[in-house]
């Protein structure tokens, strides 16, 4: 037994008629000074009145503002359902103070940039981190402020012992690099004869 569909997938449905009472200046004008997460808002009311007589779908006015249809669908709503007040208002508080203090901070870079702290990843700082400051600090916080805060990443050349001497690894470059440079004279000597 066939079924035969007779839905057409490729045809988008009408957009949704909406009279806007604000006119386009006085929308330009609230533009202007705003916000700028009203702004985007703004900004997509302005298209909509621009073409509320022939109506534009959400994903043409998303795509002409460069947000997502998602968030023209909400603004849409929030216009209809509350006019120009609803639009504008947000429950937005702001970004989160960070967990981790100035001097916190200034202690974090010391001890990273230290050549001879011995950590070998983001779990061994955490927990001196969280040890020196009697703090608890979960790792997907602490993991997200040091990348974001100092560029660091997970994956990190090998650390240099402890214990190793500085002025015999200057001997040992000094006197391997010589002595690789007259093997290769020789072998050229060799090679020409």
């Amino acid at each position: 037994m066939s079924y035969i569909c007779t839905h057409n997938h490729n045809t988008m449905s009408a957009p949704k008629a909406f009279r806007i009472k604000e006119s386009i200046s006085e929308i330009k004008k609230l533009l202007k000074g705003s916000d700028p997460m009203i702004a985007k808002r703004l900004h997509a009311l302005l298209v909509f009145k621009q073409h509320e007589e022939t109506g534009i779908s959400k994903r043409e006015a998303a795509e002409s503002i460069g947000v997502n249809h998602n968030s023209i669908q909400t603004w849409r709503s929030l216009y209809i359902a509350g006019g120009l007040e609803g639009l504008m208002s947000h429950r937005k508080i702001g970004y989160k103070p960070s967990v981790i203090t100035a001097e916190q901070q200034a202690a974090i870079k010391e001890q990273m940039h230290k050549p001879d702290n011995g950590f070998v990843g983001f779990i061994e700082l955490l927990t001196w981190f969280n040890e020196k400051f009697n703090t608890d600090v979960n790792y997907k916080t602490f993991h997200g402020f040091v990348v974001r805060k100092f560029d660091a990443k997970i994956k990190t050349a090998r650390k240099v012992h402890a214990k190793k001497d500085p002025e015999a690894v200057d001997a040992f470059k000094k006197t391997s690099v010589g002595h690789v440079n007259r093997n290769l004279k020789t072998k050229e000597k060799d090679t020409l004869r």
